[in-house]
């Protein structure tokens, strides 16, 4: 493993990790915290949409996928806050639109030469410098809004109605978490693509969420844990030459079923003796 580290691609693998466990880490933990894997996965499946229409106009695919998905992040904001009873519908369309418009912009794009699959299923060992500085922005974006705004982000994931009584602008956490769901997808596209992105960004969090004492340390716990997963799921794609993506999911369900029977197992024990 240490011979590949000095070529470029596998640098550049190993700094996507390190930045996409950022993204997962912090919004993971308020995406499961607050109750919105859903939503988490209509935004990423919405974001293809910016892909095809990328791929379509001629124009740099990040950057497109980036104000795409968070433009619909913010419309999906607007329009479940006003139909709360059919929220679920909603992103079920949204979900849909977005996938079905990325196609189509696909097919009616000319001779085109994108490979599809690098962004259903990933290609962390395909991400070029550039990506990675965009990357690494949309982690400063986040970071910058999450400790700013740490308090009333506390407030509101654990007690919406003492939020309300201290005058926290509750109206604006939604809009605000979706947008910054948007650049966590968008980051994490690159990392595991559209259709296993859900998988790493609910997955840490979830495993950590009984034990972690406060939301502070569920974000820094779910960082260290999608680390550690990522970079074993790449050492078993590297020496078994599997896909990567595929191997760091993996990797990331095997740990959660391992918790929860050694948490059976350990419950039934209990109440035996």
């Amino acid at each position: 493993m240490w011979e590949a580290l000095q070529y470029d691609f596998m640098q550049h693998a190993l700094l996507a990790i390190v930045l996409g466990s950022i993204a997962c880490g912090l919004l993971g933990s308020i995406v499961v915290v607050n109750r919105m894997t859903f939503l988490a996965g209509g935004i990423s499946h919405f974001a293809y949409g910016g892909v095809g229409l990328g791929v379509f106009l001629g124009w740099p695919l990040l950057p497109t996928t980036l104000a795409f998905t968070v433009g619909g992040a913010l419309i999906l904001a607007k329009w479940t806050q006003q139909n709360r009873e059919n929220s679920d519908r909603i992103v079920s369309l949204l979900w849909a639109a977005g996938m079905a418009f990325g196609v189509l912009m696909m097919d009616l794009t000319p001779g085109y030469q994108v490979d599809l699959g690098s962004y259903l299923f990933g290609s962390i060992l395909a991400i070029p410098a550039s990506d990675l500085f965009w990357m690494a922005g949309l982690d400063c974006f986040i970071l910058l809004l999450v400790l700013g705004g740490y308090k009333p982000l506390l407030a509101v994931s654990y007690d919406h109605e003492y939020a309300e009584l201290t005058k926290v602008p509750v109206k604006w956490f939604y809009p605000l978490v979706l947008m910054l769901l948007a650049c966590g997808v968008v980051i994490l596209i690159r990392l595991v693509g559209i259709i296993l992105v859900l998988a790493l960004l609910t997955i840490p969090p979830s495993m950590l969420e009984k034990n972690a004492s406060s939301l502070q340390q569920l974000m820094i716990g779910s960082t260290l844990l999608c680390f550690a997963m990522c970079l074993i799921g790449l050492i078993i794609s590297y020496y078994g030459d599997t896909n990567t993506s595929a191997a760091i999911v993996g990797v990331a369900i095997a740990a959660y079923l391992t918790k929860t029977l050694l948490e059976f197992a350990t419950n039934r024990l209990s109440k035996k003796f």
